[in-house]
């Protein structure tokens, strides 16, 4: 059982779905603190350097087409980080392209959610996600 809130990191260039994703969390009322960021390079600025205070448990919810850092080399630098390697990590992208799924779990993702299956509200996605956080203890 988790004993601080867990935290969502949003990485997602498309101000569409992160609205959509938002909003499935409060119409889920589920009030966990969201960050947002629009590409690899911003999220990685986020954890490293701890803004706003992004202390474990936070799960990440990754886009992999997104311009600077796209999702693919965020989880290589990520994987790579000493500090950051365990992160929990959900891709929610619009690829169901298997390679995109195959390189994203040798990466050691959580998931892999194609957007265009959990519906317009994100709802399905968000329950996932809840049911998760409040079922596997995650590391701290």
């Amino acid at each position: 059982m988790q004993h601080e809130p867990v935290k969502i990191l949003l990485v997602d260039d498309d101000d569409v779905d992160r609205e959509m994703v938002i909003r499935g969390f409060k119409q889920q009322r589920i009030a966990n603190c969201i960050t947002t960021a629009e590409n690899g390079a911003e999220a990685l600025e986020i954890l490293r350097n701890n803004l706003p205070p992004y202390d474990k448990p936070f799960i990440i919810l990754l886009d992999l087409n997104m311009p600077g850092m796209n999702g693919f080399e965020f989880l290589d630098v990520l994987r790579e980080d000493p500090n950051l390697k365990d992160s929990i990590v959900f891709v929610l992208t619009t690829s169901r392209a298997d390679a995109d799924r195959a390189k994203t779990y040798e990466k050691n993702i959580a998931g892999y959610i194609v957007k265009s299956d959990v519906g317009p509200s994100f709802a399905n996605a968000v329950k996932l996600l809840e049911c998760f956080w409040t079922t596997v203890t995650l590391p701290v």
